[in-house]
């Protein structure tokens, strides 16, 4: 999961992508960067931090140019570490390309054997972003033949990226002199968006969230598998590059990636959190009498709306047990579980009047490592909790998301390989309610009928662009552990073969 951003504008965009990746930053708290263009020449600043630590009134004045594109960057491939694998990526040949991409590719290992022993290109970092690039530039000379650019060319050359790419990915690149470049893996497993403002500024983001907080206005959702040409005019074309595109976004986006004020696919995140506190309810019934709970308490942020529907059909009431810490990143999205366990109590504080003598009913999105749940359940009992119940949003995470979220390994997943009783005994709760599967998917298209397919693998164990065991395996070795990924060196340069590619 990684924020993404381009802009095609009337004068300089720098400050615009700046805001909408301060729009983006839940997306992405471990590097972040610009690249702008100005008369053919790319100016790029890039470096671990958040987007207002790395970007300082220095930096900013050395992104001229009406053409640009942002990232920020949550690692799911290579290293945490590495300032270098820091976005946007960039390729002299052809024409000049920079890149950023949002997704996780499921075949780079294969891809960068290919890249080097094929197409003889060579990558030099473990980023799966490099591997893209790559492959687009060497489809984009393959398309040209040494010709002049044109959009036929650009859109045949997405055409043999879907051919040849497996995975997620939503991708913004820049092509010197020529336009900014979108396209969307044939899946739509992550987003992407496309918007305009009064000025005739247009902008592609992943989220709409972008959009509406830089005053341009959402003008659609790009279809899976098309590519989107925005020209130094602002004058936009488009295409269908895959042959058999079908939408199946990724579900975790509207269960806690997502900004709850962005729409995606048709779909209000805001509103599909009220729908899956609705059908939890009945779940929370079957298990745990009403009577028998005194108040419902979300854990801070995402699960709010969920908690709040799920009190009013519930007939309870509604409590803000824990205040939050924001000046504390997301957990979940923290490299390293020390880091994890360390940031919980420093991120939220019990409210002791919502929990002395009281049976509690605590909501949270999702339940994916349980470190956070165990500390969040015996911080309620500490405050006096006679009772604590735990209810999940999303139905038990147990297989690992291979599509740009941080779920690597079935062995870090509490669910993986456990019954709900042994979690509940785990995380130390009274009882412990999941989410049901097929009603969380009906609760989710239900705001948009159109919507009838959804990448849901780390819960239901069925990944829509096909994963082999190898996949897998080369995945979880180009990842690392999370303690390695802490340590990681800060650069390295490898050329592959085929032993180690």
């Amino acid at each position: 999961m990684c924020g993404i951003v381009g802009v095609v504008g009337q004068g300089g965009v720098n400050q615009l992508i700046y805001d909408a990746l301060l729009l983006l930053q839940h997306r992405g708290q471990d590097a972040t960067g610009i690249v702008t263009e100005q008369e053919r020449k790319f100016f790029m600043h890039k470096a671990k931090g958040m987007v207002r630590d790395v970007f300082r009134t220095r930096n900013m004045r050395a992104l001229p140019g009406a053409r640009g594109l942002g990232q920020v960057r949550y690692p799911t491939a290579g290293s945490a570490a590495s300032e270098e694998e820091a976005q946007p990526f960039y390729v002299n040949a052809p024409f000049g390309i920079v890149l950023a991409h949002n997704g996780n590719l499921t075949n780079a290992h294969a891809l960068r054997r290919e890249l080097f022993e094929n197409d003889h290109r060579h990558t030099n970092t473990g980023s799966d972003t490099e591997v893209l690039l790559n492959v687009l530039a060497h489809e984009l000379a393959r398309a040209t033949r040494g010709a002049r650019l044109r959009s036929e060319e650009v859109f045949a050359a997405v055409r043999a990226v879907h051919q040849r790419v497996r995975g997620s990915y939503a991708v913004v690149a820049l092509i010197a002199g020529f336009g900014l470049l979108a396209f969307r893996d044939p899946y739509g497993i992550r987003p992407l968006c496309l918007g305009r403002g009064d000025d005739g500024t247009v902008m592609v983001a992943s989220e709409s969230v972008a959009l509406e907080g830089t005053s341009l206005h959402l003008v659609r959702d790009i279809a899976p598998g098309e590519a989107v040409l925005v020209r130094a005019g602002g004058e936009v074309e488009s295409a269908q590059c895959a042959d058999h595109a079908q939408l199946h976004p990724c579900i975790f986006e509207y269960v806690y990636l997502a900004r709850p004020d962005s729409v995606m696919d048709g779909i209000s995140v805001y509103q599909a959190r009220l729908n899956m506190g609705e059908t939890l309810a009945k779940r929370v019934i079957s298990t745990v009498p009403p009577s028998e709970i005194d108040s419902i308490i979300p854990v801070p942020e995402s699960s709010r709306p969920s908690a709040m529907q799920l009190a009013q059909k519930l007939g309870l009431p509604y409590r803000e047990g824990f205040v939050k810490n924001r000046y504390v990143g997301r957990t979940f999205i923290m490299p390293g579980q020390s880091a994890r366990k360390k940031s919980v109590r420093q991120k939220l504080n019990a409210i002791g009047s919502e929990f002395k003598g009281k049976r509690v009913l605590l909501v949270d999105d999702s339940i994916v490592r349980g470190t956070t749940s165990r500390e969040i359940v015996q911080m309620a009992r500490d405050a006096g909790a006679t009772k604590v119940y735990l209810a999940s949003a999303a139905p038990p995470v147990r297989f690992p998301n291979v599509y740009g979220i941080d779920m690597p390994t079935s062995e870090e997943l509490i669910a993986n390989g456990r019954t709900v009783e042994e979690i509940r005994a785990w995380i130390g709760c009274d009882a412990l309610i999941y989410q049901d599967v097929e009603a969380m998917k009906r609760a989710i298209s239900a705001v948009n009928p159109k919507v009838t397919g959804f990448e849901a693998s780390c819960f239901d164990g069925r990944y829509v662009t096909g994963v082999t065991e190898a996949d897998l395996a080369a995945m979880r070795a180009g990842r690392g552990s999370a303690e390695e990924r802490e340590d990681a060196p800060a650069s390295r340069l490898s050329l592959p073969n085929a032993e180690t590619a």
